[in-house]
């Protein structure tokens, strides 16, 4: 399998609001850039977007090391939280809702044809790449070109 580095950021103009994402994707020297916007939005949406586009992105099941500065994405993954809401019928605990569920329903679809290492970056702390990824975000929402995040539930 083929070892691929994802670099992904979400970013919103208020929250919920206009957001957007980006995405740095590294394999074998070679680099492609992904990023796009949503009229209204969450900030936790656009992480999670990035990571799910990211994976989509890739044309064959790959080992993937996928950076991200979302605690939200990296610990609902690493520590089992996002199975085990998926087992409760979506539910955190007995009385909540999880939120996002549709985002979480395709992301644990990837996850089963990735080999994905998911590493935590802390954001605005000069990671070239996270850095990146923020700009690239930001630019989505910046320049108007929005889409509806149908999955929003106001």
């Amino acid at each position: 399998m083929k070892e691929v580095d994802i670099y992904t950021d979400g970013a919103c103009s208020g929250n919920p609001g206009n957001g957007g994402y980006g995405i740095v994707l590294l394999y074998n020297g070679k680099r492609k850039e992904i990023s796009k916007g949503y009229k209204l939005t969450t900030n936790n949406r656009m992480e999670m977007l990035a990571v799910i586009d990211g994976l989509n992105a890739l044309k064959e099941n790959c080992i993937v090391n996928l950076y991200s500065d979302s605690k939200y994405v990296v610990d609902s993954v690493t520590k089992g939280w996002a199975v085990k809401w998926q087992k409760n019928n979506w539910k955190r605990n007995k009385t909540e809702n999880a939120s996002n569920v549709d985002l979480w329903i395709k992301l644990l679809e990837l996850l089963k044809k990735h080999k994905v290492n998911f590493i935590w970056v802390k954001g605005h702390a000069d990671n070239k790449e996270n850095e990146r990824c923020d700009y690239l975000a930001r630019t989505a929402i910046e320049n108007g070109k929005l889409y509806d995040d149908d999955g929003y539930n106001k």
